[in-house]
């Protein structure tokens, strides 16, 4: 007589469908993105982006932080980004990583030119050190500066495809700090003053509002923050933290010549909980327009 068979691979695909309509912890699929940047003349290339930690167990482990670099290295990028908010907030029950622990999960994390992070606002407003500080420092930055992973802080590299020239830049968040007075972190004149004028360049910008100020010095700005709403019914998604509701939300937005990815992140914010809009890295592609030669 067979034995039964087990019953861990029928559910397998059950579950992960379960997992894109309801989600407690931190386990990504992948989503992609294709983008065209006008000004690019060199080889295609892409970039994986894990943005919206929020380290804080049982939601996101440690552990979950450890598979998901895993699976990035499993892509091959050839960038990876690091879009912010890696601190939990303080609302979500839970045991949370401090930044030394994250940034060591993170260190595995390789591509061919480069990992690269920016801060969000959960790395300021979260952060012990930075409000002891009056807001000067944050627990991330200093561990950032302690690694191998270079952290864009209103400021750009340049870095070279097949002997073509590509910048990346980074501004902080966009959001004010309780100071007075009280302003953005962001420098954008700071982040883009090295790079010369028409060069090809990526923005990287934990919110995306920055998209809608149409500043052209960058063909292709990346994002997270939004969580992708967190709830998503059926493409209605009511809580998102954007001025301009959900028209930055998520996914591949175009306007005025101009793309915007924002991913959807892996934490959780609010409540330990995403409905219809499940965690996931981001891998994005990127192409010359079609007359670039």
């Amino acid at each position: 007589m067979m034995p039964p068979r087990p019953l861990s691979r029928p559910l397998s695909p059950i579950l992960t469908a379960l997992r894109r309509i309801v989600a407690f912890r931190s386990i990504p699929e992948i989503r992609r993105h294709r983008v065209r940047l006008a000004n690019w003349r060199g080889p295609a290339f892409s970039i994986a982006v894990l943005s919206d930690l929020h380290v804080v167990a049982p939601w996101t482990r440690l552990g979950d932080l450890r598979r998901a670099v895993a699976r990035i290295n499993a892509l091959s990028p050839d960038i990876v980004v690091l879009g912010g908010d890696y601190l939990a907030e303080a609302k979500i029950p839970g045991r949370r990583a401090d930044a030394a622990q994250i940034v060591s999960a993170l260190s595995g994390l390789g591509a061919p030119l480069g990992v690269f992070a920016i801060l969000g606002n959960h790395d300021w407003k979260d952060c012990p050190l930075a409000r002891d500080s009056g807001y000067a420092k944050t627990s991330l930055g200093e561990a950032f500066e302690r690694s191998a992973i270079t952290l864009l802080q209103n400021d750009a590299r340049r870095l070279e495809l097949a002997g073509h020239e590509l910048w990346l830049v980074g501004i902080d968040s966009q959001r004010s700090m309780p100071t007075a007075p009280a302003k953005p972190l962001h420098d954008p004149e700071a982040a883009f003053s090295g790079v010369p004028p028409g060069a090809p360049a990526i923005l990287l910008a934990h919110e995306p509002d920055y998209f809608a100020t149409g500043d052209r010095r960058a063909g292709l700005q990346i994002s997270g923050h939004t969580h992708g709403g967190q709830l998503n019914l059926f493409g209605w998604r009511p809580i998102v933290p954007s001025r301009f509701g959900a028209r930055y939300a998520w996914g591949r937005i175009r306007e005025h010549g101009r793309d915007l990815v924002v991913s959807g992140g892996i934490g959780f914010s609010g409540f330990p909980m995403r409905i219809g809009q499940p965690p996931e890295i981001t891998l994005v592609s990127v192409e010359g327009a079609p007359d670039a030669t």
